[in-house]
């Protein structure tokens, strides 16, 4: 080793890179300043190839490391590593115009420089990737949930965070298009929009990360909101440049204003209300859109009170089953029933859109399904052993049920262990959203029936594959949402009473037992049975009633239509 460098100075050296973020920071060449002037060195510079093809085009990153005022283009020392990961890193050492030709400890000196800012360069890259890694979506090429919530962080503690509002967004039927187009095709729909979207907002501090799958979630400043919301509702993405083939494409999205009305203690408090927002646009229809509010807030606490309650009412029996009568429109006879949910929550009555919601969001609802199921039957089973005429009954199941592949065995379980003939129990299944979920509904039909157990599709009418969905799938009964029907005082659309008659013709050509629900007048109940409907259900007849009013009812009671 030369005697002009010491330990001290490689100590010192090392002291220095340590406090560097890369090898290519500005400091790199302060931290070189006292062993190169030592070793009489003018230039370092250093070049990256991305393989050793790229090496052989001349294809580099070129970074000067160190250089004096004056160095000696002629005299040099040439290093060649290559990494792990095959890329090639070129060490070139020029001396100064002063320089005498280096002896072997100077340059075994040298080498030994170019070894640490090598071994540097690999901890910056490692460091690099790691940060990657942590705060990147490669899928994407964006950034990440953990990157949203530390620019959150930095925001909030700057007091800037309120120049910005904050979005939560999901591609709205993105399943769809993935089927429509092909998912390669559809991840650069995505990554376009994304992009889109992305250009929309300049500033430094603006960002849009992945949350996974297609949801995302962004910070915009407020003056760049208008132009990011009007992207949300919709535009125009081409997915192949050749063909010029195109697709519209848009988003579900909850928005906060971030204003300081509420309190703001962390980025949590971001994510949290966001996700609020987001939930309420995906239970409308007429807007993409939601913006966080004090109401949401208050929504948002009841919601979680009845998740954190509903173990405990289920455990002491607070849901209780309520019957609404399915009435003959021959004889104006009761012919079944539907199981209703209530809950009797500290002496209270909770209407079932407060809590149902709520349990639909998790898996929640499963076990009030079953938990309904079960009581029905045990009813059934009363009323059989007590010698009345029991009827059909219908219980709801929801599509969040389809996930589970032992769904059929749990049914018959509860069923066979609670002694009930197949023949007295109805199963409702609302339409499905998925191609996937479509044919595990079908197979589930299928044993269902195999079973000897009705099967009905609930709210016929109101999802968008309605007629694929009794052409393809063998159900008994085929429920007709009350959208169909004339509301009180309204001038019935003619369009809509011809739909109304084909549907219900459609149902009993091909088999299907048509039940007309949400009926509530005699100018309804007339229409129906000028169309031959066989089954009605609403208030103009009875309401939901407790199990032991309808038990009154089961044994010939007739209602009159006045």
């Amino acid at each position: 080793m030369s005697e002009n460098v010491s330990y001290g100075d490689l100590k010192d050296f090392l002291i220095k890179m340590e406090a560097m973020p890369d090898t290519f920071s500005a400091g790199v060449g302060e931290a070189l300043s006292k062993i190169c002037a030592k070793l009489r060195i003018g230039k370092i510079e250093v070049c990256f190839y991305d393989s050793p093809e790229k090496e052989k085009t001349g294809s580099c990153k070129r970074k000067i490391l160190y250089q004096s005022a004056d160095f000696n283009a002629d005299n040099f020392i040439t290093e060649r590593r290559v990494t792990d990961t095959s890329n090639v890193v070129i060490y070139t050492v020029f001396g100064s115009k002063n320089n005498t030709a280096w002896d072997n400890d100077e340059k075994d000196c040298i080498k030994l420089i170019i070894t640490m800012l090598f071994v540097f360069n690999g901890r910056s890259k490692l460091m690099e990737l790691s940060c990657r890694l942590n705060f990147y979506d490669n899928d994407m090429n964006i950034y990440n949930h953990k990157s949203f919530m530390k620019k959150a962080g930095e925001l909030l503690a700057s007091g800037k965070i309120f120049e910005y509002t904050a979005v939560y967004l999901n591609l709205k039927r993105f399943s769809v298009v993935n089927l429509q187009i092909g998912r390669e095709n559809g991840t650069l729909v995505m990554k376009r929009y994304i992009d889109y979207i992305s250009s929309l907002m300049q500033d430094e501090n603006e960002i849009t990360a992945r949350i996974g799958g297609d949801n995302f979630a962004l910070l915009v400043r407020n003056d760049n909101l208008p132009a990011v919301v009007e992207a949300i509702n919709g535009t125009t993405i081409t997915y192949d440049d050749i063909s010029g083939d195109r697709i519209y494409i848009s988003a579900t999205a909850g928005i906060y204003e971030i204003d300081g009305k509420i309190p703001l203690h962390a980025p949590t408090d971001i994510m949290d209300r966001i996700s609020i927002a987001f939930n309420a646009a995906k239970s409308r229809t007429k807007h993409n859109v939601a913006y966080f509010d004090e109401i949401m807030m208050e929504r948002s606490r009841r919601e979680l009170h009845i998740s954190s309650v509903f173990r405990n009412a289920m455990n002491d029996e607070e849901f209780l089953v309520y019957y609404q009568p399915k009435v003959s429109m021959e004889e104006y006879r009761i012919c079944g029933a539907e199981a209703l949910c209530r809950w009797k929550h500290e002496g209270k009555l909770v209407p079932p859109s407060d809590f149902i919601p709520v349990l639909e969001r998790g898996m929640e609802i499963c076990r009030l399904d079953f938990y309904m199921l079960d009581h029905v039957c045990r009813d059934i089973r009363r009323w059989l052993d007590m010698g009345k005429k029991a009827v059909k009954i219908s219980v709801n199941l929801s599509r969040r049920h389809l996930s589970n592949v032992s769904l059929l065995q749990d049914i018959l379980e509860t069923i066979d262990r609670n002694n009930v003939p197949h023949e007295y129990i109805e199963l409702e299944l609302t339409e499905t959203t998925t191609d996937v979920e479509f044919h595990v509904l079908k197979e589930l039909i299928s044993g269902l029936q195999a079973a000897g157990i009705s099967t009905s599709v609930d709210d016929f009418g109101v999802g968008y594959s309605s007629l694929t969905l009794i052409k393809d799938i063998s159900w008994d009964v085929l429920k007709i949402d009350k959208s169909f029907l004339p509301e009180a005082g309204e001038k019935y659309d003619l369009k809509k009473k011809i739909m109304l008659r084909h549907v219900v013709a459609i149902a009993q050509e091909i088999g299907l037992e048509c039940v007309a629900e949400g009926v509530e007048t005699k100018e309804q109940v007339e229409l129906l049975k000028t169309d031959r409907c066989n089954v009605v259900q609403g208030f103009y007849f009875d309401k939901p009633l407790p199990a032991e009013e309808f038990e009154k009812r089961l044994n010939n009671y007739q209602y009159f239509v006045v």
